[in-house]
């Protein structure tokens, strides 16, 4: 069964930084492509997108995190990474990560598999 499960969620100041992880089970890794999303109240998640693999294989970044938001990834633990950096109130939401198969994804511009989701708050 295909699992995703963020962790790392946390309350912090403005100009802080966190580390989330999305541990991904059921599909290899290798073969997989991630994207973070982030949701507001009232908006759904796919249209948060801030990461994702592009259809050239390399990391993209929406604007508004590029240079502050960096995605990694551990295939050893099957773990993605996202670490923020200079956190700002406007970053405050349900984070996500969503997988699919790189075959799929690519096709379709789209994620089959959700995480529950980690909440990030920054407080002003």
């Amino acid at each position: 069964q295909v699992q995703l499960a963020e962790s790392g969620g946390d309350s912090v100041q403005v100009g802080g930084s966190l580390k989330l992880s999305c541990v991904v089970s059921g599909l290899p890794f290798g073969d997989t492509c991630l994207g973070w999303f982030r949701q507001f109240p009232g908006m759904e998640r796919e249209l948060g997108a801030i990461a994702g693999i592009s259809d050239i294989g390399t990391t993209s970044y929406a604007d508004s995190v590029k240079g502050r938001f960096t995605v990694s990834h551990d295939e050893a633990v099957n773990t993605s990474y996202l670490e923020m950096t200079n956190l700002n109130p406007e970053a405050t939401g349900l984070y996500f990560c969503a997988a699919a198969s790189c075959v799929y994804m690519i096709k379709e511009k789209r994620y089959l598999y959700w995480g529950q989701g980690t909440q990030v708050t920054v407080s002003p």
